[in-house]
């Protein structure tokens, strides 16, 4: 730094100082603006207080210190927002809120309609609560007011009744249940009863019609439920994309619409029960005799570009399904509500499939997680041990169950890579491609008589796949990751970034992922020391599978970058155990000049004894028949 700049730098400080001298307000200013900040802080809180007031919300005690709060806290906002009502005009409320809870829910019901108006569940938080680690639980929000509708519609009087458009008056209330009342012409009733449970996260529903007989035809009493369930998990766009509606069929079993855009099922059969599904919460309804076929229809809307429900909804989930209420004049359906947490245990607790909707894969992949993984790592989570511990448990457990398939790989491995020669030589010998069936039959014979194959590295591979797909689908599913920390990892069921971009990078994203880096570069290390094993392709146009491989792992960076970190932590600890593995084997237990030795001595064996060869194989005669009509066909061309 030259004395110029010094000098400018001294310059420039002094200006700013003498700016922030002469700009500093004085007492009297700041005491004003002090005053300023304190009313708009009283005049929000009042404002706050007259919706609350306006809709009506109402706890679950009735004394009468709860009506003399109100009635203060109504004369306190009119005093304070006396100047910015008395020129407004207020909207009639039809409805008011009634709040009850439990140990697990926060449930507001809506005298309009009387619904289910809003749903908080008391021991989990949405991930930008979580991220403020100020150690308070702020309920999570499932859907607030406006956000749903429940309720019955059936024909009536030349037109369609839609109970959520009603008014009710409550009936009868205490601390776990409530009763709604609807009454229509003559002695006609609608009644809606609420009963909550104790420590539960579901809440019998049950409705009740009398006086309808004659007005009302059964069969089209139907039960319409819609939901926007609102963003609750750190990446939206993944919680977006595996959000949806389930059902259970009576006879086909579990099923589900499309994850992709705006979907539409016309049931096919009856259902036992319907599911709003996001990624680590959902809401079952599930009635005792099941919803009947007839008119019911399921539908998971995306939203378009532009919506005002584009970044805080994740969609819109509608269910009309037939109530299949037995009769209108004194029947009555009962229903259970599940609102809570996408937990393998919770949900399997219920014993009505409802742990289906657990996206651990299908067929192989799905027992694998349930009947393997799944154990497993409840025995290691109910040690008491961290999340990042158990999955490292977890991992070496599957690797080392796995280490005589492993042994397997690596001497077929090894055998190839000592006959590689001959096979070159071969290569070399018949690099036409009208001798390619005399190739393979060589090839064939040299495989035979030196024990290798290059067959045998493949059902070892395979017996790994699926449970390497398994895991793909287990820990981005599992509730147990979510918002459990580990090193630099603050949430496990979702990325772990170590430096924000402050801009997106399509297909990357905004932030880089150092369990993704990890993953990645064990996985390039992997390749290299099996790249010996993978041949140059011997025809045009063949693919170079070193590349490919090669290729692969900066691949993966892509791809995993914005998935669970404690699926990438995962894959990054399996493939470093790998390596070990690989390197244990080949310095410790695998001579590889004392296979080559034998390999030759077996050789040499069958070509002294060509009586005691094996016989030919089926693929081997075929080979050798092809190889036979192929120089027919050569012949009968020369002619």
């Amino acid at each position: 730094m030259d004395k110029n700049t010094i000098i400018g730098l001294v310059v420039i400080g002094l200006i700013l100082s003498v700016f922030t001298i002469f700009n500093k307000p004085s007492e009297e200013e700041i005491k004003e603006r002090q005053a300023k900040i304190e009313q708009e802080q009283r005049n929000m809180a009042a404002a706050d207080s007259l919706q609350n007031i306006e809709q009506g919300i109402e706890s679950k005690s009735t004394e009468q210190d709860a009506v003399q709060s109100v009635t203060q806290d109504t004369n306190e906002v009119n005093s304070n927002l006396s100047n910015t009502t008395q020129n407004s005009v207020k909207e009639e409320v039809k409805g008011k809120l009634i709040r009850i809870e439990n140990e697990k829910l926060i449930i507001d019901f809506d005298t309009k309609g009387g619904q289910i108006a809003a749903v908080r569940l008391k021991e989990f938080e949405s991930y930008h609560n979580y991220a403020k680690n100020d150690g308070i639980i702020e309920p999570l929000v499932f859907f607030k007011k406006g956000d749903a509708t429940n309720g019955i519609e059936f024909p009536y009087n030349g037109g369609v009744l839609n109970t959520a458009n009603e008014l009710f008056s409550v009936k009868s209330q205490n601390q776990d249940r409530i009763v709604f009342e609807l009454k229509k012409e003559g002695n006609q009733v609608i009644e809606f009863v609420y009963q909550f449970k104790k420590d539960a996260y579901d809440i019998d529903y049950t409705v009740n019609m009398r006086g309808f007989s004659g007005a009302v035809t059964p069969q089209n009493v139907m039960f319409n439920w819609n939901a926007s369930l609102r963003k609750t998990e750190r990446l939206f766009s993944e919680q977006r994309r595996v959000s949806t509606v389930c059902f259970k069929y009576q006879e086909e079993g579990f099923s589900w619409l499309s994850e992709m855009g705006t979907k539409e099922e016309i049931a096919e059969d009856k259902l036992d029960w319907v599911s709003f599904k996001q990624s680590y919460f959902s809401s079952f309804i599930n009635p005792e005799n099941g919803f009947a076929k007839q008119g019911s229809k399921l539908n998971v809307v995306q939203y378009e570009k532009g919506d005002a429900k584009e970044w805080s909804h994740l969609k819109d989930f509608k269910a009309l399904v037939n109530l299949n209420i037995g009769n209108v004049d004194n029947g009555s359906v009962t229903m259970n509500w599940f609102f809570g947490p996408n937990d393998y245990k919770t949900l399997t607790s219920y014993d009505d499939d409802y742990d289906d909707v657990l996206n651990y894969g299908w067929g192989l992949f799905r027992w694998i997680n349930l009947y393997a993984v799944q154990p497993v790592f409840n025995l290691l989570k109910s040690t008491g041990m961290g999340m990042g511990i158990a999955i490292l448990l977890l991992t070496l457990i599957i690797k080392f169950a796995l280490m005589p398939v492993q042994w397997k790989m690596y001497v077929s491995s090894a055998k190839m890579r000592i006959i590689k020669p001959q096979v070159d030589e071969l290569n070399e010998k018949y690099p036409e491609k009208s001798d390619a069936l005399k190739k393979q039959q060589e090839m064939m014979a040299l495989y035979r008589e030196s024990g290798a194959s290059p067959l045998a590295g493949c059902l070892p591979m395979l017996i790994q796949m699926p449970i390497l797909l398994a895991v793909f689908r287990f820990f981005p599913s599992t509730f147990d990751l979510r918002q459990r920390s580990f090193l630099w990892a603050e949430d496990l069921s979702s990325y772990d970034s170590i430096y924000d971009l402050g801009f997106n990078i399509w297909p990357y994203g905004d932030h880089v992922s150092l369990f993704t880096l990890l993953m990645a570069g064990t996985t390039f290390i992997y390749q290299m020391l099996n790249s010996s094993n993978m041949q140059t392709p011997q025809q045009p146009g063949m693919p170079n599978m070193k590349i490919i491989m090669y290729f692969f792992p900066f691949m993966m960076i892509f791809f995993f970058n914005n998935y669970s970190s404690g699926l990438s932590y995962y894959y990054f600890i399996s493939t470093l155990v790998s390596i070990l593995i690989m390197v244990l084997i080949k310095k410790f237990f695998v001579d590889e000049d004392k296979l080559k030795l034998k390999m030759a001595n077996r050789k040499a064996a069958a070509q002294a004894n060509p009586k005691k060869k094996k016989g030919k194989s089926k693929f081997q005669e075929r080979l050798e028949l092809m190889q036979k009509k192929q120089q027919e066909q050569m012949k009968n061309k020369k002619k």
